[in-house]
């Protein structure tokens, strides 16, 4: 069996795109109206963060692999929330089209990486320190 050799949850490819994603978000809502604040702004800033802290956690807990998935499938359903966020503010007109586009497709990339990761988390267990 082959395992991937990672040190912490900031390897994880998927980790570093969901993180870079929450920041683009995070960067574009600044815009938003004020009005949005408490609704819309902090919907969409929430969920897109908790992608990143669910990989983190069910990293964590990856010796326990219905646990590990539970969490990638909890992050998972995050980023689906999210593009629904993300819908809204381009239809409210809170966000320009092509980065609308380039959000979408990210989330749909970080939904891949999930869906591969929850196929095959063997892949991912920790090392045995007496196993080489």
């Amino acid at each position: 069996m082959a395992y991937v050799e990672l040190k912490g949850h900031r390897d994880l490819k998927v980790y570093q795109a969901a993180y870079k994603l929450a920041m683009d978000i995070f960067k574009e809502s600044k815009s938003f109206p004020k009005e949005e604040k408490y609704s819309l702004t902090d919907q969409i800033r929430r969920s897109s963060r908790s992608i990143a802290a669910n990989i983190a956690e069910g990293f964590r807990k990856r010796q326990y692999p219905k646990m590990f998935v539970s969490k990638l499938a909890d992050a998972d359903g995050e980023a689906t929330e999210t593009q629904v966020w993300l819908d809204f503010a381009k239809d409210c007109e809170y966000l320009a089209p092509e980065k609308y586009l380039e959000l979408i497709k990210g989330y749909e990339e970080v939904g891949k990486m999930l869906g591969t990761m929850m196929s095959m988390p063997e892949k991912f267990m920790p090392r045995s320190p007496h196993k080489k």
